[in-house]
């Protein structure tokens, strides 16, 4: 379980930092959900992901995300409570939001799923988690 909570921690290490472009983490057959939002969707495989991933970010300048808390839900996923920032590239408009969630599923060293929430509460429903 500390292996799948240190690959989590290592794709956050260059995340924090603004570098988005390893995807050595995901297994090539990811499922990356956008599970809400002003572009929610489902990308499936590695060219899907990047695909999503590179879209979401396109709409950004200076986005970074920020890990707050890692939370091990079980021997596979790992949810991670993340400050977002950045500035809308159309809108202009700053955006600084604490309330975000990622979950990740891991097997075998890879992600398998990776699900982008907006609103955490929304994410601790899904996982049954809320109250």
């Amino acid at each position: 379980m500390s292996e799948n909570l240190d690959l989590v921690r290592s794709i956050y290490a260059a995340w924090e930092h603004g570098d988005y472009s390893s995807v050595e983490w995901a297994h090539p057959e990811i499922e990356f959900i956008i599970a809400e939002g002003p572009s929610p969707g489902r990308w499936t495989g590695v060219a899907g992901m990047t695909e999503g991933w590179t879209n979401w970010l396109g709409a950004w300048e200076d986005f970074r995300a920020e890990a707050e808390e890692y939370r091990v839900l079980d021997s596979e996923r790992i949810l991670v409570l993340v400050h977002n920032s950045g500035r809308g590239r159309t809108s202009g408009l700053a955006v600084d939001q604490h309330s975000v969630a990622n979950l990740f599923q891991i097997r075998g060293g890879r992600v398998t799923r990776f699900v982008l929430y907006w609103d955490s509460d929304r994410a601790l429903a899904d996982l049954g988690l809320a109250g």
